[in-house]
């Protein structure tokens, strides 16, 4: 792996601990934290949901685009936690991965399913993606994304079983030993 800058991207699935880990991982590294959907909807003043509900996908994706190359420019030492999403602009990915640590964050399907169900702010940050039930769009959408999301990252990290400070300790481990 080339040196890269000070960002680390979390990137995968929703539900898969990126926003959780990050938090940690940036106090750990003493980095700045960004969500990236948190930025989408601080400069919307809208909710996810209610952005896709008002203009659509195609509106929520540019506004995702714009956010990730406002970052991915940006010179500052950062983890991001990226939206589920975010791996479908291909293009903004492979420079990322040229100049940042990519980490993919994964999940078995019943457990993402699990904490989706089980998170109060899924309504708001999770709208659905399909017009199908929760579980099965996990499958299938996830399905799609992932020749993505192994593409795009240099590390793949099971969040499965363990906490947010082990899983930064597990990241900050695999990203000293790639330098």
């Amino acid at each position: 792996m080339t040196k890269k800058s000070g960002k680390i991207f979390l990137i995968g699935y929703r539900a898969t601990g990126k926003t959780s880990v990050g938090r940690e991982l940036a106090r750990m590294l003493g980095r700045a934290f960004v969500d990236l959907d948190d930025k989408i909807e601080n400069a919307a003043g809208a909710t996810i949901a209610d952005i896709v509900m008002a203009k659509g996908w195609d509106e929520f994706r540019r506004m995702e685009r714009e956010a990730l190359a406002d970052i991915a420019s940006n010179s500052k030492k950062t983890v991001v936690a990226c939206g589920g999403g975010v791996v479908l602009h291909e293009d903004l990915m492979e420079q990322i991965m040229n100049s940042a640590i990519v980490i993919w964050l994964t999940a078995p399907v019943e457990i993402m399913h699990k904490r989706i169900s089980s998170d109060s702010k899924s309504a708001t940050r999770r709208p659905a993606l399909s017009g199908q039930d929760t579980e099965r769009e996990i499958i299938e959408i996830y399905e799609q994304r992932k020749p993505l999301y192994e593409r795009f990252s240099h590390f793949e990290i099971d969040t499965f079983e363990k906490g947010p400070f082990q899983l930064a300790q597990e990241i900050s481990e695999a990203i000293r030993y790639a330098r």
